[in-house]
């Protein structure tokens, strides 16, 4: 039997970990599997044939897509070519909706079997990329419980596996007590243009906490991601702290937190911390987000617990005084504080438990 081949195209740092996770999974079943496409650096390190830098694919919002127009278009003709010359055995797509549905449409025509884990936020925005998934994907691999009912009620073939952060998080992390120090945890994000709008207005409102609170503040960076020496000069002195590329540990030691929107929200409700979640992005990218986007919450961790149990600021109202007013609420009302720290201890439970990345990789191993 012919060795199996697998493209996965996973765009973002969150989708290299579920990615690899499930390519790890798959790896101890057929170890002469080749895979080739787009990752991150933990896809790189499991042996995957990369078509482009992980630093180049790490693009957030309308505008700042436009202009690198050109890099995704030849990236684009570059991977249908490989896949067509290459025949894989499945085609695995991870997230980055706009360039992998995209790309599932330029080589439908193949036969090969397209998979995606991960699905595009459908639930959040209104069009029509929810028929263009029934259109192109053989099957949806899902992670958000909420999730299956809308595949469902459009006849699309799906599974439901759980989430990978419940299995990449280390087991005493999750829905931990708060250590009690005063530690305030800073989560900017990972990608360079989130960060550079969302670290300058948390470390000021830090500065603001800490003056009133005590403590320290540690930034979870991301290395080579963004100059965070430059952006913490003005704060020195400021009991700030810079860590990189161990956020999950900033999280455990934290009492309080303040991310910005995305899966980060989930690792801090699954690791057990009261939190703010911010989202800043371009004046465009705002614009027509505001006028797309369908739902009341963007806060994965909100979506995931049904109700909107954290705070969630969005563009100017993620300012250092909003930021540090909603960090004072938790302070100063410990039943609040309590009242949080529990309801996210469900947050793990809702999301599946353990065993996903093995269920993800049985149902691509179906298809080889």
């Amino acid at each position: 039997m012919e060795a199996p081949a697998l493209f996965l195209c996973a765009g973002d740092p969150s989708g290299d970990i579920a990615s690899a996770r499930l390519l790890r999974a798959l790896q101890s079943k057929h170890p002469d599997l080749t895979v080739f496409g787009l990752g991150g650096n933990r896809l790189a390190a499991l042996g995957q044939e990369q078509l482009a830098k992980p630093s180049d694919l790490a693009v957030l919002g309308f505008w700042e897509v436009a202009r690198r127009f050109r890099f995704f278009h030849r990236l684009m003709i570059r991977c249908v070519d490989e896949i067509e010359r290459r025949k894989p055995s499945c085609v695995l797509l991870v997230d980055y909706p706009g360039f992998n549905l995209r790309l599932a449409r330029r080589i439908k025509h193949l036969g090969i079997p397209i998979v995606y884990y991960v699905s595009p936020q459908v639930w959040a925005w209104a069009g029509k990329r929810i028929f263009e998934i029934k259109e192109l994907v053989d099957r949806m691999l899902l992670i958000l419980p909420f999730e299956q009912e809308l595949y469902d009620s459009h006849g699309i073939p799906n599974t439901m596996v759980g989430h990978y952060l419940v299995e990449d998080i280390p087991d005493e992390y999750i829905a931990s007590d708060p250590p009690g120090a005063g530690t305030l945890a800073l989560l900017p994000g990972s990608r360079r243009q989130e960060i550079e709008r969302m670290l300058r207005p948390m470390l000021a409102a830090a500065v603001r906490h800490l003056k009133v609170y005590g403590g320290k503040a540690v930034v979870a960076g991301v290395q080579n991601a963004y100059d965070y020496e430059s952006a913490l000069e003005p704060f020195a002195g400021q009991r700030i702290e810079l860590v990189y590329d161990d956020s999950r540990r900033v999280l455990y030691e934290s009492d309080l937190v303040v991310t910005a929107s995305g899966t980060a929200t989930l690792e801090t409700g699954i690791i057990g911390r009261p939190m703010v979640i911010i989202y800043k992005t371009g004046w465009l990218t705002y614009q027509i987000a505001k006028r797309l986007v369908t739902l009341r919450s963007i806060g994965l961790v909100n979506l995931v617990l049904g109700e909107p149990t954290v705070p969630e600021l969005i563009q100017h109202e993620a300012s250092p005084k909003g930021i540090a007013r909603e960090l004072a609420r938790y302070r100063d009302n410990a039943d609040y504080y309590r009242r949080i720290s529990q309801r996210l201890k469900s947050v793990a439970g809702l999301l599946g438990g353990k065993g996903a990345s093995e269920r993800a990789a049985a149902e691509v191993e179906s298809f080889f």
